[in-house]
């Protein structure tokens, strides 16, 4: 068997945060277009006091991961859905759009450049991609930038959960995650950064996360401040809720087809009132970090919302979805078309 070349690194003991590799990936939009963009070992940004970025939040990003299968393939899941989600941001924020190829170009420029940063299969870690675009010309009065750039770095990450996934408990928030014709529905900056107070608030009252409702009538469940929400029924429907401010989710999205397609279970996409959620059997956010983070219980306002009916941390379909998902995307269960993107 071909030998494997990884960094030195304690792949077992990685946790979840940033550790600079040796290259990224940088483009400049200038005179209304886009250079050929490069690979490069430079690991800053230099804007000018007045970029827009600094003075407008006009800045999005995503993130995906790169990993070893079980034939030590390196691949990447589904980065033309980031690509196109990207796209959907950028028309939101008139910002210049990256076009689907390049982004995935540029994807696999960056793994590439970082194989040795990829973990070896098995080990739990995987090679985390955060693709990001910002306005880079100084701006003063309201108004988009005339410039931007765009780039991908990684960072090696260690499993979401340690020693095993373990029941987290939320709370109903008293705050908003969006405003109903807002910003909700894409992945912008500035959404991440006005639920910072919310989470240091929850944090401090012992719990793990926010369930944001709808901000208009109050009584709808929509996500949390970075993840969505799966549901199961006490006849196994998998329900995710629906909203027009909610971020569309790729692992909801794949785990709601795995469910349907290759779990043979219902499935469906609809609004879900906060009053019926102690009649659901299991809760779990969804997310690229951890695929499903299984959900214990839900408290509004000291009142106990749901209640997992599961004995272990992760009820039975919800392990069900999170075995499916992750062994398709390690290459022991036969992916859908263009699910994979292979890299080496």
């Amino acid at each position: 068997m071909e030998k494997i070349m990884t960094k030195n690194i304690d792949w077992s003991n990685l946790g979840f945060g940033y550790i600079q590799t040796d290259f990224r990936y940088v483009s400049n939009f200038k005179n209304g277009s886009w250079d050929d963009g490069n690979i490069t070992t430079d690991a800053t940004v230099t804007l000018s006091e007045s970029a827009g970025v600094l003075q407008y939040a006009q800045t999005c990003f995503e993130g995906l991961k790169a990993y070893r299968t079980v034939d030590n393939k390196v691949v990447c899941f589904r980065p033309d859905m980031n690509a196109k989600r990207m796209i959907d941001t950028c028309k939101r924020l008139e910002m210049p759009i990256f076009a689907e190829d390049r982004f995935v170009d540029a994807v696999v420029k960056t793994v590439k450049a970082n194989l040795e940063s990829v973990p070896p299969y098995g080990s739990g870690a995987t090679l985390y991609l955060r693709p990001y675009m910002f306005a880079s010309s100084a701006v003063i009065g309201v108004k988009p930038a005339e410039e931007y750039q765009f780039r991908i770095f990684a960072t090696p990450v260690g499993p979401y959960f340690k020693g095993g996934a373990k029941a987290i408990t939320l709370r109903v928030s008293d705050f908003d995650r969006a405003a109903p014709r807002g910003t909700g529905h894409i992945k912008a900056g500035l959404n991440y950064a006005m639920s910072l107070h919310a989470i240091v608030d929850a944090h401090k009252q012992g719990y793990d996360e926010n369930m944001y409702l709808d901000s208009e009538t109050r009584t709808k469940v929509e996500e949390t401040g970075g993840a969505n929400f799966i549901f199961v029924t006490k006849d196994n429907k998998v329900i995710t809720p629906k909203s027009n401010t909610i971020l569309p989710s790729i692992t909801r999205r794949s785990l709601m087809y795995v469910a349907e397609h290759y779990l043979g279970l219902k499935t469906e996409e609809r609004e879900v009132a906060l009053t019926e959620l102690n009649e659901f059997k299991e809760c779990a956010l969804c997310g690229t970090a951890a695929v499903l983070t299984p959900v214990g219980k839900v408290i509004d306002h000291g009142k106990e919302a749901f209640v997992s009916k599961s004995s272990e941390p992760m009820g039975e379909i919800t392990k069900k979805l999170y075995d499916t998902l992750t062994g398709i995307q390690m290459g022991k269960i036969e992916a859908p078309e263009n699910w994979i993107k292979v890299i080496e």
